[in-house]
């Protein structure tokens, strides 16, 4: 069973997926577009670096700065990776999504 602080919120998980799909290219302004993409969220960027923040220190993922770019004024982007830990806690995540569904149907539902 697993303990609270191993528990993911749905905008920690929907980060953590989106990094995963990311495949090491995963940077705020990417992941922040691509969650707009894919499920038409708007996350504000503080918001984001927020949870990022949330999740190194959970150890969930790892950054990793890339070169400085003149476009970005000498400064050098962070990539965001998944540790072990990260693709652990997703795995228990959806097999507790997956046991809670089981069984379960919207057509069915009771207003």
């Amino acid at each position: 069973m697993a303990n609270k602080e191993s528990y993911l919120g749905e905008f920690e998980h929907i980060i953590l997926l989106t990094i995963m799909r990311l495949k090491g290219e995963a940077y705020g302004v990417n992941v922040r577009q691509q969650i707009k993409e894919l499920i038409d969220r708007d996350v504000s960027i503080g918001a984001l670096y927020a949870t990022i923040d949330r999740l190194e220190k959970k150890s969930y993922i790892i950054a990793r700065s890339g070169d400085p770019t003149p476009e970005r004024g000498g400064r050098a982007k962070r990539y965001f990776t998944l540790t072990s830990n990260g693709i652990k806690v997703l795995k228990q995540t959806k097999n507790s999504l997956d046991m809670l569904w089981s069984g379960l149907s919207l057509n069915n539902a009771v207003n």
